[in-house]
């Protein structure tokens, strides 16, 4: 688990790894061992006070997360039943 000094400094970071990686707010709530809804209440919500800029990019890899997820979906779907159908 990641320790940080400031509310400002967690949403930064967390921003940065988001963008960075193209990662979804899973993964990178997985890397910093935080929940998803603080990852997504930190980007959302409260890095506009700090860093506007910065919330944009993270903003725009969030609604690009957001139209692909059906696409995600739909591939851990198959996996899953390939895994079945492999096993027995």
């Amino acid at each position: 688990m990641v320790k940080y000094y400031t509310l400002e400094e967690r949403c930064k970071t967390l921003a940065e790894f988001l963008i960075n990686n193209k990662a979804t707010v899973r993964e990178t709530a997985k890397k910093f061992g935080i929940s998803k809804s603080t990852v997504h209440k930190d980007i959302t919500e409260k890095l506009p006070n700090y860093n506007f800029a910065l919330y944009t990019q993270a903003w725009n890899i969030l609604q690009l997360n957001k139209s692909e997820r059906h696409l995600r979906g739909g591939e851990a779907t198959k996996k899953k039943y390939e895994n079945k159908t492999s096993k027995i």
